[in-house]
């Protein structure tokens, strides 16, 4: 008989304020995991932009194969403090289910074209409210997930899974139209929800109430994204031919290395030089798992819950190495001039798109062009006469795209020789 995890109480388990869930084999939050993965939108990470665009390398990387291997790091992460922390015990842990699905569902919401993609969304939205991929995630896990019979709904997520997700908890409004990191005003309500049970958290706050209030579970979650972000994402870039020996050698010549960083420089150099990269960052994937430690806290919800009574405490050193590479990967990959050419290619065509939907529906009474999905099209008239409603109808419609049935959209009403009715998404 599998003993009762004391570490998880009723209010972790509560589904969303007003909404109820059948009687099932699963425990809650392995149910919140399913959900996720036999979702259209978790499919469609297949199709999304990790680094490359998808299709440019069939082998590489894409926000699901990405987002399968955060999640295979966070359950390791939870496996390896239940053996070595000492607040931890076989009835009192935390749950691998719960973070497995927070780790899957933790990019849902990203659009395509990557983050390039994610800024240009931000920018032509930012009237009602801009775009942000984490708090358009929240919005599929509470709102839009399930679409059936004309309605769009969530999953009904428990408080555990839905705070495990809220890596952002201030508003657009709050921390004055940022570039990202925030939810969308709309979703206060979802933030006081979790919230629960910490009158001081409840309503508009400044922006300082949240700093660094993110439960245990979304701790181990970003963890286990930087892990799987400033390790693999370099492999691949290393495959990819964008970090080449001259190259590197180049940037740390032109960056001047401190001392704490150029043992790091020379051992990565000496490790793409024998052609053991794979196996030398496999291995340092697990140190970044043996990295954690489990510590008390104390915060506003932490008599409330365990999640709020722990936190996930890093050595310095793996933090010193997770930022090392990050800055290898964001100044030699993402700023290389491939993949700017790529956000630039994802920029124009987003705006395109963006302009024929206000052409089509925002600026007329009816609509010159039929060019939405015939349910999306329903919302659309549904929203008519209500400019912001109408632009979060587009707004959802773009950030679900998959990078190819973005280019696909964008060759049919730009591209004169494109006339393929064969492929209908």
């Amino acid at each position: 008989m599998i003993p009762r995890n004391t570490f998880y109480n009723e209010y972790d388990y509560e589904p969303l304020a007003g909404d109820e869930r059948p009687e099932d084999y699963r425990s809650p939050f392995q149910v919140d995991r399913d959900r996720i993965i036999h979702s259209s939108a978790f499919r469609k990470l297949q199709s999304k932009t990790q680094v490359y665009l998808s299709g440019e390398y069939d082998f590489y990387r894409t926000r699901l194969t990405h987002s399968i291997e955060v999640a295979q790091i966070g359950r390791s992460i939870c496996h390896f403090l239940g053996q070595r922390s000492e607040h931890l015990s076989d009835d009192f842990h935390i749950d691998s289910d719960l973070v497995e699905a927070c780790c899957l569902g933790h990019d849902l919401g990203h659009p395509p074209f990557g983050h390039g993609g994610e800024r240009t969304l931000h920018r032509l939205f930012n009237g009602i409210g801009g775009f942000e991929g984490n708090a358009q995630t929240l919005r599929l896990i509470t709102d839009t997930l399930y679409q059936s019979s004309g309605r769009q709904r969530g999953i009904s997520p428990t408080r555990a899974f839905l705070d495990g997700v809220l890596k952002y908890k201030s508003t657009f409004s709050e921390r004055g139209g940022p570039e990202n990191h925030f939810i969308y005003d709309l979703q206060r309500k979802y933030r006081d929800f979790v919230h629960a049970g910490a009158p001081e958290l409840q309503g508009g706050q400044p922006d300082q109430a949240f700093a660094r209030l993110a439960s245990l579970e979304c701790q181990i979650m970003d963890w286990a994204d930087d892990t799987a972000y400033c390790i693999n994402d370099i492999v691949d870039g290393v495959r990819a031919g964008f970090l080449t020996l001259e190259r590197l050698e180049r940037w740390a010549a032109r960056e001047g290395l401190d001392a704490a960083s150029q043992p790091l420089f020379d051992t990565f150099i000496n490790d793409i030089r024998k052609d053991r990269l794979e196996a030398i960052f496999g291995a340092k994937i697990g140190d970044f798992i043996k990295a954690c430690r489990l510590v008390r806290r104390e915060s506003p919800l932490s008599e409330a819950s365990n999640r709020y009574a722990f936190a996930l405490a890093i050595e310095p050193e793996a933090k010193r190495v997770a930022r090392f590479f990050k800055r290898v990967a964001l100044d030699l990959i993402f700023r290389s001039a491939p993949l700017q050419q790529m956000d630039y290619k994802g920029d124009r065509v987003l705006e395109d798109l963006f302009q024929a939907l206000s052409d089509s529906y925002f600026e007329s009474g009816k609509p010159r062009s039929k060019i939405l999905p015939e349910q999306t099209a329903i919302w659309m008239r549904r929203a008519e006469g209500d400019g912001a409603a109408q632009r979060l109808v587009a707004r959802d419609f773009l950030a679900s795209l998959t990078d190819g049935q973005a280019l696909r959209v964008h060759k049919r009403l730009y591209d004169p020789e494109y006339a393929s009715i064969i492929d209908l998404d």
